[in-house]
């Protein structure tokens, strides 16, 4: 007799918000960046290590899927806004880490900046489904 698994549902949502602008190396660029910070700070979102037939291991990657949506500039700013005010964890990226070439500078230019007038071009966040829903408001899934 053959046990059928019943689908994973998950209470959570890992989304990221792209500005529609940008340009594709710069849409993965941004994505990659923008989750790499998710799993240091909330573990619970990686799941196991990987190993093939062989018994070659792989790292392990989230437990569940990465929604990525885009919207405008202003959209970003109030997704912003809406994930702070929810207390959510948040990953941005901004139009100047393009012109950085490390970490510190990285930082640097964000640090130099007051989170109204930040230049976003996109973020990330986790956070229970509803609330991520409503803090990616009219933002629309990437193509």
């Amino acid at each position: 007799m053959e046990t059928q698994l019943a689908p994973v549902r998950f209470d959570t949502k890992i989304a990221v918000l792209l500005r529609a602008d940008l340009a594709v190396w710069q849409r993965l660029n941004v994505t990659a960046f923008l989750v790499s910070g998710l799993g240091t700070r909330i573990p619970e979102v990686i799941g196991e290590p990987y190993a093939d037939a062989d018994d070659t291991t792989y790292l392990p990657m989230f437990r569940q899927p990465v929604l990525v949506f885009q919207g405008s500039g202003e959209l970003l700013a109030s997704a912003n806004a809406r994930a702070v005010g929810r207390g959510l964890p948040v990953a941005v990226f901004t139009a100047d880490l393009f012109a950085t070439g490390n970490d510190r500078d990285n930082r640097a230019a964000v640090r130099g900046v007051r989170r109204e007038r930040l230049d976003l071009v996109g973020l990330a966040v986790h956070g229970p489904r509803n609330v991520v829903d409503k803090v990616f408001k009219g933002a629309e899934m990437h193509p």
